[in-house]
C-alpha cells in the first residue's frame, strides 16, 4: 500500500544497550544459535503491519548486529541515557524527538519490544495490536497472571499486605485476580499521548492476558537458564497444558 494512504506508522523500538552487568553481553549473548537481540528483531520483521524496526543502543557492536538481521540503528543512544540508571523512556523520547528532528519522520505509534523476551510469540503483538484498533486506548501492554495476594517486607522484615483489594477468605479464588505487567513482550502506545505524558503506560491503558509461563525477563542468570529450558520444551509444555483443557 501507498504511504501516502496508509492511516497509521507503527515504528518498532528495541532497546538494547550495552552495559548488563547480571548476565554479561546480554543482547549479543548466543540463545539457541542467535544473538539475544536477534530473535526480536527478525520477530518484528515478520510482523506485517510494522513499518520500520530501529534498535536503540549505545554500542557500535550491537548496532552492527542489528544492522545484519535487518533492523536500523541510525544513531547510537547517548552516554547519558546509557548507565544503569537510565530510564527506557527517556531514551525513546531521545530517539523519536531526532528522528523527527533530522528526518521529519514522526510515527503514529510506537512499539517497544525488549531484547529479554525470547518465549514472545507474533501472535502476542498481533492481539496487541488489534485491541489498539478496535478501542480508544492509547496504551496497549500485555500483563501475565499472578497470585492474588502480594506482600512486601518493610525494614524490620515485617510482611504486609500489599494488595489494596483484599478478602478476609484465605481461598485465593476469592480474591480479585492479579496480574504483573510483563511489558517486555509488548508495549504499543499512541506517539502524541507517550510524548504528552512521558510515559509508556499512559492515563488510557488497557491489557492483553499472555501466559504466565512464556513470560519470563531476562534479568538473572536464572532467569536466562529457565528461558532456555521453556524454550527448547516449547511445543511439549504446550502440549501437556492443552491436557488440562
Amino acid at each position: 500500500m501507498n504511504n501516502l494512504y496508509k492511516k497509521n506508522e507503527v515504528l518498532a523500538i528495541i532497546p538494547a544497550r550495552a552495559g548488563s552487568k547480571r548476565i554479561p553481553n546480554k543482547n549479543i549473548r548466543n540463545f539457541f544459535g542467535k544473538p539475544l537481540i536477534a530473535h526480536t528483531i527478525l520477530q518484528a520483521k515478520e510482523t506485517s503491519f510494522i513499518d520500520r524496526i530501529i534498535v536503540d543502543t549505545d554500542s557500535t557492536k550491537i548496532a552492527a548486529l542489528a544492522k545484519k538481521y535487518g533492523a536500523e540503528a541510525p544513531y547510537l543512544r547517548p552516554e547519558h541515557l546509557a548507565g544503569d540508571k537510565a530510564q527506557v523512556i527517556d531514551a525513546v523520547i531521545h530517539l523519536l524527538n531526532r528522528l523527527k528532528k533530522e528526518e521529519g519522520y514522526k510515527p503514529t505509534h510506537v512499539m517497544i519490544l525488549q531484547t529479554t523476551s525470547p518465549l514472545r510469540e507474533e501472535k502476542d503483538i498481533k492481539v496487541c495490536w488489534d485491541l489498539m484498533k478496535k478501542s480508544n486506548a492509547t496504551t496497549i501492554l500485555t500483563v501475565a497472571p499472578t497470585h492474588p495476594r502480594l506482600y512486601y517486607l518493610d525494614n524490620k522484615q515485617n510482611i504486609i499486605l500489599a494488595n489494596k483489594r483484599a478478602s478476609k477468605s484465605s481461598n485465593t479464588q476469592a480474591w480479585p485476580p492479579a496480574y504483573l505487567l510483563n511489558g517486555c513482550f509488548v508495549y504499543i502506545t499512541k506517539t502524541d499521548a507517550l510524548i504528552r505524558e512521558r510515559n509508556v503506560i499512559t492515563k488510557n491503558t488497557k491489557a492483553v492476558v499472555c501466559d504466565r509461563w512464556r513470560s519470563v525477563d531476562l534479568d538473572t542468570p536464572e532467569d536466562w537458564a529457565m528461558a532456555e529450558f521453556l524454550f527448547k520444551n516449547k511445543k511439549a509444555i504446550e502440549k501437556q497444558i492443552k491436557k488440562f483443557k
